[in-house]
């Protein structure tokens, strides 16, 4: 594979509030320097079927802004800007791959937390969906594990 094909322009960087996010967009920032890419953080906010689609639930967007802050400070430290949006949906991983669509993302970058579901590691279901159905490349970078060695 040629250098050339792994510089990035438009990076989109979904995140949802874990340490594994803080790493992410260190690593986004990292990337992005090489050939002054953009980088956008998502943050989906999931609403319930039940209630319309353009609710506003307070405390969620509270917290969602909150967090969406902390990563244009972490970006800051690292001496890059990125762009943040908070986005309403039925489901994280249908909205997070039009939003990679619609800003025509060359690579979307995951942090994953280490998480175990039944005594097996787990991404979740929106990972999976982001692997099958990304239109980019997908980077996923995981923390490390806090099993014993």
């Amino acid at each position: 594979m040629a250098t050339e094909e792994m510089v990035f322009h438009r990076i989109l960087l979904p995140v949802v509030g874990t340490e594994a996010d803080e790493e992410a967009v260190r690593l986004a920032c990292y990337l992005a320097k090489r050939s002054k890419a953009q980088i956008w953080a998502v943050y989906v906010n999931t609403i319930k079927r039940a209630l319309p689609l353009d609710v506003e639930i307070e405390p969620d967007i509270e917290s969602a802004e909150k967090m969406l802050d902390r990563i244009e400070s972490i970006a800051e430290e690292e001496g890059y800007q990125v762009g943040t949006d908070l986005i309403q949906a039925r489901d994280a991983g249908p909205a997070i791959i039009d939003e990679a669509l619609e800003r025509g993302a060359d690579l979307i970058l995951v942090g994953v937390a280490y998480k175990t579901r039944l005594g097996q590691f787990s991404l979740g279901s929106v990972v999976p969906y982001i692997l099958k159905n990304a239109p980019c490349r997908v980077l996923l970078f995981r923390q490390p594990s806090q099993l014993p060695r």
